[in-house]
């Protein structure tokens, strides 16, 4: 049994609290996490996790020694990247989670260019718009755009981008244009969301914060999909701006109540919390943040 890959296995399991999903992130069968698992637990001989058919529970042991797995784990990482950062060649593999339109149009031309220039680097991207849990996923690094980091995160911030409020010309000429965001109650709304007709957006005026709600019968969790349903001139929308760019520069849509519009959205590399973060990862948020942020 080599040690620290079932070390890297066990503190998997613990921290996704799933070996189903362990055995997903590595590509491997579940039976061979579970034997593994069970294999350190024989060579220790103590009980590490208490199984039921719902959830999976660390023993006092299991807690102990997952502790002391994570410090013996991160100084192997530390070792091995001092290394690598010697040899000035970073090897491995990257895990990211990329929001999906975002990651398409801004992103992976500087990924793809980092992944020419650096060959011994494997990048596995997801690209979805679900906020990622990048321990529970086993991710090296994810990136988000959003006003609100939690207590704990590790980010770089690699940009901002603003919301703009949209609608076509022709939508704007046949219900009017709103003047106030109050006035959205009266206007069909095309809304980003997973599963229903009403939220809620958020405008300042005169220094006060709005929250808004509006309704609509299109709902996606993809901002280009509904863009381009405002500028069909099915509703108004509220977008970045890159994801709105190419529909203004063509007039498709307008912007409007800009002067309501809340201040920039931050656009940050988000890391584990509980890792050491291994040369490779910094090597590419260095990439993002020359390429990404203006000036650097």
């Amino acid at each position: 049994m080599d040690k620290l890959d079932a070390m890297q296995t066990f503190v998997r399991v613990a921290e996704a609290g799933s070996f189903i999903a362990v055995a997903n992130q590595l590509q491997v069968a579940r039976s061979v996490v579970t034997r593994q698992v069970a294999a350190l637990e024989k060579h220790l001989g103590a009980k590490l996790i208490t199984r039921s058919t719902r959830s999976l529970t660390l023993t006092a042991a299991g807690s102990a020694y997952l502790e002391k797995c994570r410090l013996i784990l991160n100084m192997v990482d530390a070792a091995e990247s001092s290394l690598a950062e010697e040899k000035a060649v970073p090897r491995g593999r990257i895990r990211l989670g990329l929001p999906l339109t975002y990651g398409l149009q801004e992103l992976m031309p500087a990924l793809l260019d980092f992944a020419q220039a650096q060959p011994f680097i494997e990048l596995i991207m997801d690209l979805s718009d679900q906020r990622a849990n990048l321990v529970e996923e086993g991710l090296d690094l994810s990136v988000r755009i959003t006003a609100d980091l939690q207590p704990g995160d590790i980010v770089r911030k690699l940009g901002e981008c603003q919301l703009l409020t949209l609608a076509s010309p022709a939508y704007l000429a046949q219900h009017g244009e709103p003047r106030h965001p109050s006035d959205l109650g009266q206007h069909e709304c095309l809304i980003y969301a997973s599963d229903t007709a009403v939220s809620t957006w958020t405008y300042r005026d005169k220094g006060q914060t709005l929250q808004v709600p509006v309704r609509g019968r299109i709902v996606a969790n993809n901002g280009a999909a509904l863009t381009e349903a405002a500028a069909r001139g099915m509703g108004i929308t509220r977008q970045p701006d890159f994801i709105a760019a190419p529909y203004l520069a063509q007039g498709r849509v307008q912007a409007v109540l800009q002067r309501f519009e809340t201040a920039p959205l931050g656009i940050y590399a988000v890391l584990p919390s509980n890792r050491y973060i291994p040369h490779r990862v910094s090597v590419l948020i260095e990439h993002l943040a020359r390429v990404l942020t203006p000036g650097q």
